[in-house]
């Protein structure tokens, strides 16, 4: 990782999660925590969004909706989203 800041055993899960879910040509180590997930850092778009939500869900039980007004902080980098999934998870 070229960023000074770690990795938390959580956020490198949830990398692995994201990466194996979208098929993403990075490894999970190389997404930087405090990154943007849409837009210019990774560069998803909102069907990556409903994959990741849908793969969260599986994994840690419980659901991501799509009209959740927080979602734009939720998903807004790797942190964020292991933030909020390290809250609400039920596995």
């Amino acid at each position: 990782m070229t960023s000074t800041t770690a990795m938390t055993v959580l956020e490198a899960e949830v990398a692995a999660l994201i990466v194996g879910a979208l098929q993403l040509e990075v490894k999970p180590d190389e997404i930087e925590p405090e990154a943007p997930l849409f837009g210019e850092g990774l560069g998803l778009d909102s069907i990556d969004a409903l994959e990741m939500a849908l793969a969260i869900s599986r994994k840690y039980g419980f659901q991501l909706r799509s009209d959740d007004e927080r979602n734009g902080r939720i998903f807004a980098s790797l942190r964020a989203l292991s933030a909020h999934i390290e809250k609400n998870r039920v596995n």
